[in-house]
């Protein structure tokens, strides 16, 4: 009977192709009513998480009266809350290499919330500011982690659905921030806008002891240590702390900041997405001084506007689906395996004068692009430019918008938008020769 060889984060598995033989315990194997479940929780935390990040911008003002600062020092909590999420993967490598991807979940999740409620009882703006980067650290730990479960749960070629809607979420939560964070500051203040990420964030962790780990390395350890005899080996074999310790502080920081600057493919992405990024946040500090200068809208109102942003997330989903359906898949049917990653880059180069498209189609082409660990690094070196720099537009955008005017402030970064139109264009046209020519180990393409 023919057999396939799959290796996986070090472990071997033998797959066949009857059912029968097939190991339903491991993740890859489980139903599709399972897989949804393991992937829908965590999906949902990649939405709060990224949800707290725009919720406290309507708050804002109410701030700037309750603390008596300035609207740049008023915006600072809502920097640190995203500078946090650029480092909270610093956290959850050595969480899930010891305790798995539920460890993760169950340990970062309630002490964003945590951080988050204190958020809400600070008494001046330092404090504020402390407490935000602490929660975005914290629940900035879950979204490297939330990939990672995908990647556990479907194969490559069925990656693209699961990795949509992995990426779908996390764009939708700063759209979504203000609308809900509008309604509720208005009536309530700028301290309800933290307990009410703090109760979504209880919202999401409740669902988080319904699953099952699904990073492999972990499940084999477990499985290893019902024998006696495997686990004395296993433990003789663990090494120490401190070379665990400098290997994760490696693989979390210094390979992905490396990579940002020595490769191409990860450079160029990375500035990519990390500008239409900041763009999307651009809007929380644009928005409000635009419609409310120009049409008068309260709070509310100014909410609504965030819901196109939403919209378009929401529109590029099946966008990226049809596209992998009418591209990669027809391809990979007649050559399993040796589908380039640059087919990956159709829905960018279509979308690539609409942000939500291009930004969920470079992360997939990322992943696709890289072997398993280097890929985890370059998916941390985009997000570290990326929330830095998402983070770091606000706290000029108003200056911007007040200097230049309404309509050369936006024209200034359609411009720079329009400049990098061409990246993935080239990525699919020389993105070969770039993966050849790289220092890191990239994922093989069969002849």
């Amino acid at each position: 009977m023919e057999k396939n060889q799959r290796v996986m984060d070090g472990s071997t598995t033998t797959e066949t192709s009857t059912d029968a033989q097939l190991d339903v315990s491991l993740p890859l194997n489980w139903s599709t009513k399972k897989k949804f479940l393991n992937m829908a929780v965590p999906s949902f935390i990649c939405f709060v998480v990224a949800f707290g990040s725009s919720i406290y911008a309507p708050g804002i003002p109410d701030v700037m009266l309750d603390f008596r600062v300035s609207e740049v020092v008023a915006t600072l909590p809502l920097t640190t809350y995203v500078l946090g999420l650029s480092f909270g993967p610093m956290l959850s490598a050595p969480i899930s290499e010891t305790m798995g991807r539920l460890g993760t979940y169950r340990i970062s999740v309630p002490i964003s919330a945590l951080f988050t409620l204190g958020a809400g009882f600070a008494p001046n703006i330092t404090a504020l500011c402390i407490l935000r980067f602490f929660a975005g650290f914290f629940g900035g730990a879950s979204l490297p982690v939330c990939a990672g479960t995908s990647a556990d749960l479907f194969r490559p070629q069925n990656f693209a659905i699961a990795g949509s809607f992995l990426l779908y979420f996390p764009f939708l939560g700063p759209a979504m921030g203000p609308f809900i964070g509008g309604f509720v500051t208005e009536h309530r203040g700028w301290k309800w806008s933290q307990y009410t990420l703090a109760i979504f964030c209880l919202a999401s962790w409740l669902p988080v002891f319904l699953l099952e780990e699904t990073y492999l390395r972990v499940i084999m350890a477990r499985r290893k240590q019902t024998q006696q005899a495997a686990t004395a080996v296993s433990q003789a074999a663990k090494p120490p702390a401190s070379t665990l310790l400098l290997g994760v502080l490696f693989i979390t920081l210094l390979r992905p900041t490396k990579m940002l600057f020595t490769e191409p493919i990860v450079s160029f992405l990375s500035l990519y997405v990390a500008f239409n990024f900041a763009v999307i946040f651009t809007f929380f500090a644009s928005v409000p001084y635009v419609f409310g200068l120009v049409y008068g809208f309260d709070r509310g109102e100014t909410g609504l506007v965030f819901l196109a942003v939403g919209l378009g997330c929401t529109l590029s989903l099946p966008t990226a689906i049809i596209l992998d359906r009418l591209v990669y898949q027809k391809k990979w049917k007649i050559s399993p395996g040796k589908v380039a990653p640059e087919e990956r880059l159709w829905a960018a180069m279509l979308g690539a004068l609409g942000i939500p498209i291009g930004l969920f189609c470079t992360c997939l082409y990322l992943i696709e692009t890289y072997a398993a660990l280097t890929a985890a690094s370059a998916i941390a070196a985009n997000g570290l430019l990326r929330y830095i720099l998402g983070g770091t537009f606000p706290l000029f955008t108003l200056q911007m918008y007040e200097r230049l005017g309404i309509a050369w402030a936006s024209s200034l970064l359609a411009f720079v938008g329009l400049a990098m139109v061409p990246i993935p264009w080239v990525l699919y046209k020389w993105g070969g020769q770039i993966r050849a020519a790289s220092h890191f180990e990239t994922k093989k393409i069969p002849s």
